[in-house]
């Protein structure tokens, strides 16, 4: 099988490694010579450090080497059966590239997007044979997450869809089908880990380091909800959540922070820029702790970061339980996208039927009571579920 990448950031080679590990014929696209031979290098550094780790041998480096070309002409692609593009976030630089795919390659050949965030059918939109089109999501870095989204637009045919399905698990990948709708799975579920954390901090309740750790200790995640904006960037995290917002018509539950948003505009985007929510020195977050700051200790400390996980646990509950009611995925595919997409440490359906569906309700009530605003609202599906005393 040939697969074309359109893309040789990150996310496009980091994709190219994985299909040319299963054996397939790459052919890796991008109008930037000096982007291709830099996709190139890190690739053979890469393979290297498996070598030293003795996770493959020499053999196996030169044979997923061999599976790789680089090239600088759309025309390359033209006996692609799958191409997947991974290029910046913009709908009408994605559908003009698609125009020109759909121009030299076979009919029968399928058309993917990486994309994160952007309308599967819009981008289908601008072929005349949008059937073809499906959104294939991986998450960074591509060879080492287990998960992928596929996202089936309006017009994509059943046919194509199940190709795709059985494509990411010939390529060993854990594949979750969603719904076209705005962040699909992972990146509308997670919103209230930031969400949350953020109108938390903003409230003065608790402290930055407070809020991760109790995350952290209490929680089993294993990045806090600061530590991991800073990890993924305030220019890529704020952007999302403020697409999902507008998307999903500014609906208050996805209502971006004014707290992230200035990080941004001063270009402090946390790692890469070496602050964010944290100073970094050689690479490690420096902040004064925030237990040590308010002079807590014991039972004050237990009852902060219980109420802390409890607030922010709800709420990821509460839009994993929305987004089966709205028929986003299956409960099975929910829970895997969270525990495999981004290693939260249990699926958010099964931690509801473990802290109980009346537990879940009660709290949301609770937290609507005191802002009365539409955030906190419960989802149906749980209030129907207290009602039948069901389960996920």
């Amino acid at each position: 099988m040939t697969i074309g990448i359109i893309g040789s950031g990150t996310m496009g080679s980091g994709i190219a490694q994985v299909a040319a590990t299963a054996g397939c014929l790459v052919k890796v696209y991008d109008t930037n010579q000096e982007a291709l031979a830099k996709s190139e290098a890190k690739l053979n550094k890469v393979l290297l450090r498996l070598i030293e780790k003795e996770r493959i041998d020499e053999a196996e480096k030169n044979r997923i080497q061999g599976n790789i070309s680089y090239v600088n002409s759309i025309q390359e692609l033209a006996d692609a059966d799958l191409t997947i593009e991974a290029i910046i976030e913009n709908l009408e630089i994605k559908q003009k590239v698609f125009r020109e795919l759909e121009a030299c390659q076979k009919e029968d050949a399928i058309i993917a997007s990486n994309t994160s965030s952007l309308s599967i059918a819009s981008i289908a939109s601008a072929l005349q044979k949008p059937e073809r089109v499906i959104g294939i999501h991986f998450f960074n870095p591509a060879p080492l997450m287990p998960l992928v989204e596929i996202i089936p637009a309006v017009q994509t045919s059943e046919a194509v869809k199940e190709k795709v399905v059985q494509i990411i698990a010939d390529w060993k990948k854990i594949g979750v089908l969603a719904k076209d709708t705005p962040g699909f799975i992972v990146n509308r579920v997670a919103r209230p880990f930031y969400g949350e954390a953020l109108r938390i901090y903003e409230e003065g309740k608790a402290d930055i380091s407070t809020i991760d750790q109790a995350l952290k200790e209490l929680g089993g995640f294993r990045m806090g909800p600061f530590e991991l904006m800073d990890f993924i960037g305030h220019d890529v995290n704020y952007t999302v959540t403020e697409t999902v917002f507008k998307e999903f018509y500014y609906d208050p539950r996805y209502k971006p922070s004014f707290t992230q948003k200035r990080l941004k505009e001063a270009g402090y985007l946390g790692r890469k820029t070496g602050k964010g929510f944290y100073d970094y020195q050689d690479g490690k977050p420096v902040t004064s702790s925030g237990v040590e700051k308010s002079g807590s200790s014991g039972s004050h400390q237990n009852d902060l970061f219980q109420q802390i996980l409890d607030r922010v646990l709800v709420m990821l509950i509460n839009e994993a339980a929305d987004a089966l009611f709205l028929n986003i995925a299956t409960a099975k595919d929910i829970d895997l996208a969270m525990t495999k997409g981004v290693n939260y440490p249990k699926g958010l359906l099964a931690w509801a039927n473990e802290k109980g569906i009346d537990w879940c309700v009660e709290n949301l009530d609770s937290l609507y009571q005191e802002y009365h605003e539409d955030r906190y609202r419960c989802s149906p599906l749980l209030r129907k579920m207290v009602r039948e005393g069901s389960r996920f």
